[in-house]
């Protein structure tokens, strides 16, 4: 039985990448007639399947995803464009009666809508591209110049760095927490983490994600945004430098729980998430959600 709610309820799942988010999304609902509000800066791109982990054919056919494949690989997307469209869907889903679920690992798009951040104006697109023809090493240089902190801001991200300069560090104005929000984290031990994370890994090798880099490399080149993300950005020297796949492997894996630990080390600080051990306990989560949508 779906459980009687008001239109503004909003159901969030976050956690690390590799816990399990996406199949409680699914899972979710299915129980509770929800449809998917896809919060990760890599699965908006279009042609970036297989390393991005995105929800299979099956899956969206299943349960109706939003906001995947938004963008091309090489198109600039910004976290003010996630939290518009974001909202965008929200209203929608529930304007006919579903249940939103946002997933996904990308913290500042979840935040940047359940805390609703009045996000910087973009730079000077001149400027940007000066920026952009810098090399990260060159960008660092300069955040290390100017006395700009870096935060969590992922370094090898050049987008990231970038943006920290227009903005000489600013940070988005924070408001409190969107009314009739439910925020689920799922808390998963490291040794399992690192297990799941391996197996991932080994899945998307065998899906093809090999192949799937070589296309885009070929087609966009190497610094298209897509190729910057885990899991595509490992290959490059397997392509051009002679390393061996074993190598790119444990590239993949290890670039994958830097990620992780990045992930926890934002989430912690939420002190509105409520968690659940992985594996989880159902019927402790279907309990939480119901109580939630019955408020």
């Amino acid at each position: 039985m779906v459980a009687t709610r008001k239109l503004s309820s909003l159901l969030v799942i976050v956690g690390e990448t590799a816990s399990g988010k996406s199949a409680l999304a699914l899972r979710l609902a299915k129980q509770f007639d929800g449809e998917i509000i896809c919060a990760d800066s890599w699965t908006v791109r279009r042609e970036a399947d297989i390393g991005t982990a995105k929800p299979t054919a099956a899956e969206q056919a299943a349960v109706p995803h939003h906001l995947l494949d938004v963008v091309g690989p090489d198109e600039d997307f910004t976290a003010a464009v996630f939290k518009r469209l974001a909202n965008k869907a929200i209203d929608d889903i529930s304007q006919r009666g579903k249940l939103p679920i946002m997933v996904g690992g990308t913290g500042l798009y979840v935040d940047g809508v359940i805390y609703d951040f009045g996000f910087l104006p973009p730079g000077d697109r001149k400027a940007r591209e000066a920026l952009n023809n810098l090399s990260s090493e060159a960008l660092l240089a300069k955040i290390k110049a100017a006395g700009i902190g870096l935060g969590d801001v992922d370094t090898r991200n050049k987008r990231r760095l970038i943006r920290l300069i227009e903005t000489a560090g600013a940070v988005p104005a924070r408001h409190e927490l969107r009314a009739d929000t439910l925020i689920i984290g799922l808390r998963t031990e490291p040794d399992l983490l690192k297990e799941r994370i391996n197996r991932r890994v080994d899945g998307m090798l065998a899906a093809g994600l090999e192949a799937e880099v070589r296309g885009l490399a070929e087609r966009y080149g190497w610094d298209c945004e897509a190729l910057k993300g885990v899991g595509y950005a490992q290959w490059r020297q397997y392509f051009s430098d002679g390393q061996n796949l074993a190598e790119t492997r444990q590239k993949i894996i290890k670039a994958t729980l830097e990620l992780a630990k990045r992930q926890h080390t934002w989430l912690k600080r939420n002190k509105s998430i409520r968690w659940f051990s992985n594996p989880v306990n159902w019927l402790d989560i279907v309990d939480s959600v119901t109580t939630f949508l019955d408020r």
